[in-house]
C-alpha cells in the first residue's frame, strides 16, 4: 500500500479520532469523492497482520466495480495486486450492508490466472 500520507487530503481527521485515534502511513479513515455526482466513498485503511487492508462504502449502496478500481489506484502502488474475496458464507461478517473490502497480503504474492483470461 502506499504511504496513506499520500493521501491526507482525503483523510477524515475527526472520523478517525471517532474511531478512538489518528491515523498514520499504515492506517486511517479517508472520505474519497466517487466520479459518480453526490457519493462519497468512505474507506478505513489497515496495515496489520501482514495484510493490507481497505473497507470501502456508501450510503445507499455497495461501491461499483470502477470506484473499487478507483480506490484500488488511489491507495496501492501500480505494481500492487489486491483482491476482493468470496469467502464462505459462515466466515461472513457484515457490519456494513454497503461495504466492499480490498486486501493484499504482505508475505506472498497473490497467484494470477494467465494474462490471456484475465
Amino acid at each position: 500500500m502506499r504511504p496513506l500520507k499520500e493521501l491526507n487530503k482525503y483523510r477524515d481527521r475527526a472520523w478517525e479520532r471517532a474511531m478512538g485515534g489518528e491515523g498514520d502511513d499504515f492506517g486511517g479513515c479517508f472520505k474519497v469523492p466517487s466520479d459518480k455526482a453526490g457519493i462519497t466513498l468512505a474507506i478505513i485503511a489497515s496495515n496489520m497482520a501482514g495484510w493490507d487492508h481497505l473497507s470501502v462504502s456508501s450510503e445507499w449502496r455497495c461501491p461499483s466495480w470502477a470506484e473499487m478500481e478507483k480506490v484500488k489506484r488511489l491507495f496501492f502502488r501500480d505494481d500492487e495486486t489486491a483482491m476482493q474475496l468470496h469467502v464462505p458464507p459462515a466466515d461472513h461478517i457484515n457490519n456494513h450492508p454497503h461495504c466492499l473490502h480490498l486486501w493484499r497480503p504482505h508475505e506472498a504474492d497473490i497467484p494470477l490466472p494467465p494474462s490471456e483470461f484475465v
